[in-house]
């Protein structure tokens, strides 16, 4: 179990290099059955640093770089969280850095979650100081996961894309981490919206770091036809928010049963939960 890491990088004089972009064997992971429903959550989890207050980001700041004792019970907590979800996007992981005191967050996670599956996707390699990551937890076998470095200015940005299902209609699941920027936003998404052109069953996850109606009507995902939360769902900041940053948007072809932001405030940002319905016909395929 990966929670013997919990007694810390003070017990290991003699490192062993990180997991990087891995996945937990697949053996034990189930198929993706004909479920009526899926519950989604997307989480940037700020590398496991509680920030209740602005004036946290400076206070706090060297949690960033250096490695702090109230990590763990923080991931422990969201852990917590993630086990009522059967797909979760997680940003903002480190995947073994000095300052996670070189635990994978996202395998952590995962089997702390007790979540099957994990692949964790290095964005920024920062090698002993910071591993930037995206990661995707499962409790479902993929078809297929693939990475994607997206365009910008400055490197560092990714996404990962999951398919499920029956491989010539698949569920699409694209996780990811936009720029701040519009203009990178509008090259990265024109990136995702050529990948995902081509599928019915679309689910968009992640801090994207705009307001979902500048996204579906100033990008090139106004032709993707996506529905997206309602504009009051704000998440950002978690203490107080005020900003909708962070979303699951999704064709309409999956029916939405429920979504929420979740109060659940042990990062900067709030996750974001949906739960939505397969098409009826689409069961009939397995």
């Amino acid at each position: 179990m990966y929670r013997r890491l919990k007694q810390g990088f003070a017990d290991r004089t003699g490192r062993a290099a990180p997991s990087r972009g891995s996945c937990s064997g697949v053996d034990h992971v189930p198929d993706f059955e004909p479920h009526h429903h899926i519950r989604l959550l997307t989480f940037n989890i700020q590398v496991g640093i509680n920030t209740a207050s602005y004036h946290h980001y400076l206070t706090r700041s060297w949690q960033h770089v250096l490695p702090h004792r109230g990590r763990i019970e923080n991931l422990d907590r969201i852990a917590t969280l993630l086990r009522n979800y059967d797909v979760v996007a997680l940003q903002e992981c480190d995947g073994g850095s000095l300052r996670s005191g070189y635990i994978n967050q996202v395998q952590y996670l995962a089997e702390a979650a007790g979540i099957p599956y994990w692949h964790q996707q290095l964005n920024r390699n920062l090698g002993p100081v910071a591993q930037h990551s995206n990661g995707l937890l499962s409790r479902f076998r993929p078809l297929d996961v693939t990475e994607h470095r997206l365009p910008g200015l400055l490197p560092g940005r990714g996404a990962i894309i999951a398919r499920y299902g029956d491989a010539d209609d698949p569920l699409v699941l694209v996780i990811m981490h936009l720029s701040l920027s519009k203009a990178g936003q509008v090259r990265q998404l024109a990136y995702i919206h050529e990948l995902i052109a081509n599928y019915r069953h679309v689910v968009l996850m992640g801090d994207l770091n705009n307001h979902a109606e500048e996204l579906l009507t100033n990008t090139p995902l106004r032709d993707a036809d996506l529905v997206p939360l309602p504009a009051t769902a704000h998440s950002f900041p978690s203490w107080r928010p005020e900003r909708a940053l962070d979303h699951i948007l999704v064709s309409p072809s999956l029916e939405i049963r429920n979504s929420e932001v979740v109060s659940y405030p042990l990062s900067d940002h709030l996750p974001i939960a949906m739960d939505i319905a397969l098409p009826k016909g689409y069961l009939e395929t397995f």
